[in-house]
């Protein structure tokens, strides 16, 4: 499985794949196992767009519906043991979105499309960004 981080998902639905590393992009079109996103990137997109740090094309439950279901990928819940893995991750990473993305891949052992570079720091987190 792939994960995609918040940004990765915006850019992949939002046609701005270019922003995507090729062989990236090449992986999630063409990916024989699911393509998943955190339910808690649905909560960073709502954010970002209340703050007006980004702009979606549709009213946000459209968005989510177009960029989840329509998108083919597979929205992973944040579940407790999830939540709890993630508040005892080493401190490396504060953002505790990511903290729950790492967590999520964890789970889940799947790589997680990012190029937040602090990520790979941490113990068992495959990162895919190339």
């Amino acid at each position: 499985m792939i994960l995609l981080d918040t940004h990765a998902w915006l850019w992949w639905t939002q046609g701005e794949a270019g922003e995507l590393p090729t062989t990236l992009r090449d992986a999630i079109a063409g990916s024989s196992e699911p393509v998943g996103v955190a339910s808690v990137s649905c909560l960073e997109v709502a954010w970002l767009a209340k703050r007006r740090r980004i702009e979606l094309p549709l009213p946000i439950d459209d968005f989510f519906t177009k960029a989840i279901d329509q998108g083919g990928l597979v929205l992973l819940p944040l579940t407790p043991r999830i939540a709890a893995r993630s508040a005892f991750l080493p401190d490396i990473h504060r953002d505790p979105i990511d903290r729950v993305l790492i967590a999520t891949a964890l789970e889940y052992d799947a790589e997680l499309a990012t190029r937040d570079e602090l990520i790979g720091r941490y113990p068992g987190v495959r990162v895919r960004w190339r």
